[in-house]
């Protein structure tokens, strides 16, 4: 049974109604000078009956898009991601320790040991086929 319009509502509804306008907005129904308009309605509003020409010309739910399972990452799963941050950094305290400028050539090396030769992309390309073949 549908609630009166005449029925005061409070901040709480007030806020979902907001939310269900800036969904709409986020989806492209509403331009900014509409969503401003309607916005300020909202705002306003005392009963449910103000709220209902707001949403006379949009649908009753927004749906949201679909988001892409992932797989859950192991600890290691992007280690050198982790690691190369933090090389520079040992290259500086290395340096600061041994006075030698060569601890420097040590940014580029582990570049290269952690993301050269194509393995990552390589390993990138497998674990999608064994994905595809694990959908069949």
């Amino acid at each position: 049974m549908a609630e009166p319009p005449d029925i005061r509502i409070g901040t709480a509804e007030r806020e979902e109604a907001m939310k269900r306008l800036s969904d709409n907005f986020a989806a492209g129904r509403l331009s900014v000078a509409e969503f401003d308009e309607r916005s300020r309605v909202v705002a306003a509003a005392m009963t449910r009956g103000d709220l209902e020409p707001v949403f006379s010309d949009l649908p009753a739910v927004v749906l949201d898009k679909p988001v892409p399972a992932t797989q859950g990452l192991r600890f290691g799963g992007n280690l050198p991601q982790r690691i190369m941050p933090v090389v520079p950094i040992l290259a500086v305290i290395l340096f600061f320790v041994t006075h030698q400028w060569w601890v420097f050539l040590l940014i580029p090396v582990a570049g290269a040991l952690l993301f050269g030769g194509g393995n990552h992309e390589r390993r990138g390309r497998r674990e999608d086929r064994r994905d595809r073949r694990r959908e069949r």
